[in-house]
């Protein structure tokens, strides 16, 4: 018994397949996360099964805006997978974008929570000098009912961590020919403390009670983190998250007034295309209040 198997040609594929293959190397779709989908849509593969809105999951792409928050206009449009690392790429393409193009240099820049990742604020801080007013993305925090990240203090003069019982956490506790890198692929710096210090503290049940010793990963772009932590106590970050209101409500829009609650068109092309559309409609609305209208004439 046996079989023979024909070679497909990807040419006489259904476009929405063609434009998958195409994007499988772009960051918006394919490159966006290493892991692969739990399920692929047959008729349109680019997109994301997501249940991300708390509802029947779903066959998705993600609408993501950069918007003038002063009048509510979109200046930037794109069209990715629904997964968090597209979107996070596509808010640094837009701010790429709206720089080259229009030259626009934001007093401050917010968003949610999603986009508050380590590598994201380092790149808006230290290479944008933005202020981003964005709640740091945090998944520090124990569960065990041991300390956690925040009851160590960082002393960046001496770059060492100290516990609640006041003993140091150092990147290295000791001195090789050959140093390994500090920071891993990930870009997290492991401060350890040392073995004799936990096992005589009357505090490792609450420390680390499993482990010999602590450890306590920083990001190299914890300065921006801390940057972040402190704006998020001023009154501008209070400000920033009332404004934000206007970004939500033009999805509301979207759905509401345009009626884009699903997509007509397959595949990521028809995907940006209605998405601009969309936006394009929304500016227009806006521009028909901005503009002010003609006084009548006196008969």
């Amino acid at each position: 018994m046996g079989w023979q198997l024909e070679r497909l040609d990807p040419h006489d594929a259904p476009r929405a397949v063609r434009e998958y293959l195409d994007t499988l190397d772009e960051a918006a779709f394919g490159a966006a996360s290493d892991v692969n989908p739990k399920f692929i849509s047959h008729s349109d593969p680019a997109a994301q099964w997501t249940g991300a809105h708390k509802g029947p999951a779903l066959f998705a792409y993600t609408d993501n805006y950069l918007i003038d928050t002063d009048h509510a206009v979109i200046v930037d449009v794109q069209a990715t997978r629904a997964i968090r690392q597209a979107e996070v790429g596509a808010a640094r393409r837009m701010i790429d974008n709206t720089l080259a193009r229009f030259g626009l240099y934001p007093k401050a820049l917010m968003a949610d929570t999603a986009y508050g990742s380590a590598d994201m604020l380092g790149w808006l801080v230290y290479e944008h000098g933005f202020e981003p007013q964005i709640g740091v993305f945090n998944k520090s925090k124990r569960r065990d009912g041991c300390f956690d990240k925040a009851d160590f203090a960082y002393d960046d003069q001496v770059d060492v961590y100290s516990c609640p019982a006041g003993n140091q956490l150092r990147p290295r506790r000791r001195a090789c020919q050959r140093q390994s890198p500090l920071a891993d692929a990930d870009g997290m710096v492991r401060f350890r403390a040392s073995k004799l210090d936990c096992e005589r503290c009357p505090l490792k049940w609450q420390c680390c009670r499993k482990a010999p010793a602590r450890k306590v990963l920083r990001s190299i772009y914890e300065g921006a983190r801390d940057m972040v932590r402190d704006i998020a106590a001023t009154d501008a970050y209070a400000a920033s998250s009332r404004a934000r209101k206007k970004v939500e409500m033009l999805f509301a829009h979207l759905k509401r007034i345009l009626k884009l609650d699903r997509l007509r068109l397959r595949g990521p092309n028809g995907a940006r295309d209605e998405f601009h559309l969309a936006a394009t409609a929304q500016n227009l609305r806006k521009l028909a209040k901005l503009v002010p209208h003609p006084q009548p004439m006196p008969r």
